[in-house]
């Protein structure tokens, strides 16, 4: 049996854009898209947080492209993979988990009329 059939690293996610996004130039050269998706637990128990901030990144140049749109708080549902990742700091190592988007759409919210638009003039 292959390992595609048996292992499977499928995330998705649906809430709202924490803070701005931030594009990051990497030494390479390419451009990383980093946000911060806040999503709220389901039924969370006493003490414990209400939601959860999770790191999203990618390198696709569609979604870095469409990100210039995206404002603090708006809804997005994100499809992913899983990504564990480490690098050196002067302290020691460090290690992060995010999801890595392969797929971002920007939601409508029911009941919720847009904003009408402003003339300049």
């Amino acid at each position: 049996m292959s390992l595609s059939v048996i292992d499977r690293n499928d995330v998705a996610l649906r809430g709202r854009l924490a803070g701005p996004v931030e594009l990051r130039e990497l030494p390479s050269g390419d451009t990383l898209l980093v946000f911060r998706l806040t999503v709220r637990r389901p039924a969370p128990r006493p003490r414990e947080p209400r939601q959860d901030t999770i790191t999203c990144v990618s390198f696709t140049k569609g979604l870095i492209n469409r990100s210039t749109a995206w404002q603090p708080g708006d809804l997005l549902e994100v499809e992913g993979s899983l990504r564990r990742r480490f690098w050196r700091t002067p302290t020691g190592r460090a290690v992060a988990h995010e999801v890595d988007c392969r797929r971002v759409r920007k939601c409508r919210v029911p009941g919720r009329r847009p904003e009408p638009e402003l003339d300049a003039g």
